[in-house]
């Protein structure tokens, strides 16, 4: 019995190597990537027929032609990167997950005083896709389970809301309720809240969805220390709805790089105090 021939196409010749020579100025790109990123590339590569070779040069081709734009694609990169990756708190924490007074090193540029501090909101992650002024799509973040964890999946990605699902009724209801008619085409990430989303906090009347990209609430002159931080949050009252305390801070690097700190990230005891 014939062993299964395994995937790829056969070589005209096999007896001999497979050789390409580039066109005379074409250059060689090399990059490592994670292993989730190589499937993912060969999935779309095996979806078009093409190499994964072939599918990268495509991209730089459409970026040379002009099919996308490099602010296009610079967009999705940036998204991305920022909402999809996990944001770092700003100290390390204990055995009871609590903040210590041990900086994290990739927050140093905090430290430093570097970025801008927003308000951090407590609410939903939703992400809001807008085409001239006008709400076409809905999405929800969704988070790896434990045994994703362990699998080493550890950001999570965005889902499609289904308008016939209960569990997406209220961001549903914040999408809805949100004026998108001056937002910029794209995907945005918001935090969606309201009476019926986390408790309501801020004790607001309706659903919204507010943009982490634009509309997010600047704090200034935030402290830059642990016991500063710790004080400051204390009676931080929110500038989205005066009266109430801020959930946090998060840090804006001008680069891209955020990262936050709560206030019942500290110790019970140490925030009383």
């Amino acid at each position: 019995m014939d062993e299964p021939r395994g995937r790829g196409r056969p070589r005209k010749n096999p007896a001999a190597p497979a050789r390409w020579t580039p066109p005379e100025g074409w250059s060689r790109l090399v990059a490592w990537i994670s292993p989730e990123e190589k499937k993912a590339l060969k999935h779309v590569a095996v979806e078009a027929d093409v190499s994964v070779a072939d599918l990268v040069r495509s991209l730089a081709s459409g970026l040379a032609e002009g099919v996308i734009s490099h602010e296009e694609l610079l967009g999705h990169v940036s998204r991305g990167k920022q909402v999809m990756e996990k944001i770092p708190t700003l100290f390390e924490r204990d055995e009871r997950f609590q903040v210590v007074d041990r900086p994290r090193a990739e927050c140093a540029w905090v430290f430093d005083g570097a970025g801008v501090g927003t308000e951090k909101l407590d609410g939903t992650n939703v992400r809001l896709t807008v085409r001239s002024g006008r709400l076409v799509r809905v999405e929800k973040r969704r988070n790896p389970s434990k045994a994703q964890k362990q699998q080493g999946i550890v950001d999570g990605w965005y889902v499609d809301t289904d308008e016939s699902s209960a569990d997406d009724k209220w961001i549903l209801a914040a999408a809805g309720n949100t004026d998108v008619s001056e937002w910029p085409d794209g995907e945005h990430p918001c935090e969606a809240l309201g009476p019926r989303i986390q408790g309501n906090p801020l004790a607001l009347d309706d659903h919204l969805c507010v943009p982490f990209d634009f509309q997010a609430p600047t704090v200034l002159d935030v402290p830059r220390s642990y016991q500063g931080l710790r004080e400051f949050l204390t009676t931080l009252d929110s500038k989205f709805s005066p009266g109430h305390l801020a959930e946090g801070i998060v840090f804006h690097h001008p680069d891209g790089r955020r990262a936050k700190i709560k206030r019942k990230d500290f110790p019970r005891s140490a925030a009383a105090a």
